[in-house]
């Protein structure tokens, strides 16, 4: 054996032959299973991939991000994080490191500070490492302070998609999943955002490489953030590839439905 090979990296997170299937309300004997929403994924993502997960309305996205954040489990197949099987870490010290954020947000009543605060009370941290860090991210992001007593009755959409973000964001999670987190604001906020979400990452922690998982059909502005592309198609993978490699005309082009096309 050479001393000086190169190790092989170890993905973050590996998924064999998942699949999920969708239960039926009332089974008939001739569909006692349902209907597939993800049909044998295998898949690994490994520490520091930002991916941009495609597909037409009804893919599998967003319940493969699910699976992820185990908000759903697999009808078959095995999930790893860190070559730990899910089944074997309890629900809540995953969410720690896997990170959900919705297209649609909820500041569940609370004022922006509140809620900005809130996960990381969870995790016991200190209040003045709470103020630091949503300062660091606030002064960022540019969020006026002027926010911070507002709840989410005084915010816009958008608003409230960038707080959710960044209450995200601030617990440092291994794997942030972005589920059209900023659909709202316009492709040019869009980038500025991303660019400084990168940044922000890469400053704050250095020796970490966050991994990002993202859902969206704003393809333009985020395969300049992306480093690969995972295509789905009825609930399976069609395409698999670095960044570099994709033709984006003609994924864009696959992604118009016939009602896009007709306008």
């Amino acid at each position: 054996m050479l001393e000086n090979a190169p190790q092989k990296l170890s993905p973050l997170l590996k998924l064999e032959q998942v699949s999920l299937w969708a239960k039926l309300k009332a089974p008939s004997p001739k569909n006692m299973m349902g209907y597939p929403i993800l049909q044998n994924i295998s898949w690994e993502i490994f520490p520091g991939d930002r991916t941009l997960v495609a597909g037409k309305s009804g893919s599998g996205k967003t319940s493969l991000l699910r699976l992820l954040n185990r908000l759903e489990d697999p009808s078959s197949g095995k999930i790893y994080l860190n070559n730990q099987e899910y089944s074997e870490i309890p629900p809540v010290e995953l969410r720690r490191q896997v990170v959900l954020v919705a297209q649609e947000p909820k500041l569940l009543g609370m004022t922006v500070r509140e809620s900005l605060a809130y996960p990381l009370l969870l995790r016991n941290i200190s209040q003045g490492e709470i103020e630091e860090r949503i300062g660091y991210w606030r002064e960022r992001l540019k969020i006026p302070q002027t926010w911070m007593g507002m709840t989410e009755l005084q915010l816009s959409l958008g608003q409230q998609q960038l707080v959710t973000l960044v209450r995200a964001l601030v617990t440092q999670p291994k794997i942030l999943l972005l589920d059209q987190p900023i659909s709202a604001l316009d492709p040019v906020e869009t980038s500025w955002l991303l660019e400084r979400i990168t940044e922000g990452i890469s400053n704050l922690c250095p020796d970490v490489k966050t991994t990002v998982l993202m859902v969206t059909y704003q393809i333009d502005v985020f395969q300049e953030f992306s480093n690969r592309l995972l295509h789905l198609e009825q609930g399976q993978i069609v395409t698999n590839l670095a960044s570099s490699q994709v033709e984006w005309d003609a994924l864009k082009t696959s992604l118009i439905t016939p009602a896009q096309e007709e306008w």
